[in-house]
């Protein structure tokens, strides 16, 4: 397998045009499942040239089996994905935030969690390259969404060895591992955007990385008030089913336009929504502890300062930093998403696109991502 990733030219060389090359990608092992675009070397030097150009050079290397991702093998990986030239700032940009240490990308890879790298882009790029942040986001159709995402995705497979069954033991899994990629509506959105939020001007870019679960529905059509479409927010953020109920950790709130635009028109700011969030969220500790019928139960994971009483209430994240807010979808339908992370273990990760550079957050900040 990596020779033919390292040696691609050589490679293609030697199969004989009879070869059914999709065929050929399947019995080699370098598929998510679903076909491949074969990587002709004109389509590998064009995305090499568009990285910077010196194939050898190694951008990251790829947990758990810890494989050099040189240039030359990221542009095979996003040729196979289905990328155009223009993406390949946006891949390398997800590449660098799930290869940083605070995303743990060696656990994420090898966890029985469903959890998989969510990316979420800010900024004039995704409007560039086509990227859909409207109606059907989460959703099929759209080409740089699908194929930014698969591309991580073939990476970590091919080059970090996170095969299903091998390094990957993910229980059941979810749809976002083979591609989990969108952007954020800043066109209708009335709210900042999220990198702006974070220290960034509006026209930088940046790709944001979470281990995160599939999304949840949010629904509600009858509040006319920011109150009662959070209040059904924090109905979903408090469920004891997921990681963070007992893990910490962060989470991504998506609000759908409507609601966004229901909450926008009174006035609220990104920080009134995310510390009404906090601060009305949450379980009882007797609820996590399933009212101790299998024995007294403490909870190491939660906070020292949380007291375990009974009646405690224990929230499922520990700061309204760790609520990660964005506005996507589009103009019709009273729908918002819950995106669970994957518990304290992983810590989200934002990271500039092609030069942005945010405001200076000192020692949370190494050579330009940011450990949220």
């Amino acid at each position: 397998m990596n020779a033919v990733l390292q040696t691609p030219a050589s490679v293609v060389s030697h199969v004989p045009a009879s070869v059914d090359l999709v065929e050929y990608y399947y019995e080699r092992g370098f598929s998510d499942g679903l076909p491949v675009v074969p990587p002709t070397q004109e389509k590998i030097d064009e995305v090499v040239a568009r990285l910077g150009g010196d194939p050898s050079f190694v951008e990251a290397r790829i947990a758990p089996r810890w494989g050099d991702l040189t240039r030359e093998v990221l542009a095979i990986n996003m040729v196979m994905a289905g990328c155009k030239p223009e993406y390949a700032p946006v891949v390398l940009a997800a590449v660098r935030a799930v290869t940083q240490q605070a995303f743990n990308l060696n656990g994420v890879q090898a966890t029985t969690h469903v959890a998989s790298p969510l990316l979420i882009v800010n900024g004039p790029i995704a409007r560039e390259i086509g990227m859909n942040g409207g109606v059907n986001a989460f959703g099929s159709g759209n080409r740089a969404n699908a194929t930014i995402g698969r591309a991580l995705r073939l990476i970590m497979l091919n080059v970090g060895g996170g095969w299903p069954g091998d390094l990957d033991k993910s229980t059941l899994g979810h749809p976002g591992k083979y591609t989990y990629c969108v952007c954020e509506n800043e066109a209708q959105s009335p709210l900042a955007p999220y990198h702006v939020e974070h220290g960034y001007k509006p026209e930088d870019s940046t790709v944001f990385a979470m281990a995160a679960e599939a999304p949840h529905s949010v629904t509600n059509h009858i509040s006319n008030d920011p109150e009662g479409i959070l209040d059904t927010m924090c109905s979903a953020m408090s469920t004891i089913a997921s990681n963070s109920a007992v893990l910490g950790g962060h989470i991504a709130v998506v609000l759908g336009l409507e609601h966004a635009e229901t909450i926008g028109k009174r006035g609220w700011s990104r920080a009134d929504i995310r510390n009404y969030l906090f601060a009305n969220h949450g379980n009882r500790f007797i609820d996590l502890a399933y009212g101790h019928r299998y024995g007294k139960v403490y909870n190491r994971n939660l906070p020292k300062y949380y007291k375990r009483e009974d009646n405690t209430r224990i929230p499922i994240i520990h700061s309204p930093d760790h609520i990660h807010l964005f506005v996507m979808g589009g103009e019709a339908g009273r729908f918002s998403v819950l995106i669970p992370g994957w518990g304290h273990m992983s810590t989200p990760v934002l990271q500039p696109i092609e030069g942005s550079s945010a405001n200076d957050n000192g020692a949370d900040c190494v050579g330009g991502a940011c450990a949220l």
